[in-house]
């Protein structure tokens, strides 16, 4: 049994036991060790199947809060003596895909 959900502007394919990073999460303290996300765009309970969830949530706990490593974003304009390099880091958030509810 896998879903299909959208967090963080983007779509993600999940079964139960799965451990994916998705964009940074925030929750309030009462919530912090579980996640439910509302937003299933599909569920395929048999092989070869894939219907509309309605009404369907996704149950995840959070194992933790942390960083991408860091990647350069380097720009030049050749002849113009112009260089400019900047660094960023992504933040997310890790979770564990704990049930499939219909």
């Amino acid at each position: 049994m896998y879903a299909v959900i959208r967090t963080g502007g983007k779509q993600y394919r999940v079964a139960p036991g799965d451990v994916l990073k998705v964009e940074k999460l925030e929750l309030p303290e009462a919530e912090a060790p579980n996640v439910v996300f509302t937003d299933v765009l599909a569920v395929s309970g048999e092989p070869g199947t894939l219907a509309k969830a309605e009404g369907a949530t996704v149950t995840a706990e959070v194992i933790r809060d942390d960083r991408h490593a860091k990647i350069l974003v380097f720009h030049l304009k050749r002849k113009k003596q112009y260089k400019k390099l900047q660094g960023h880091r992504q933040a997310f958030t890790e979770v564990r895909i704990k049930s499939i509810n219909v």
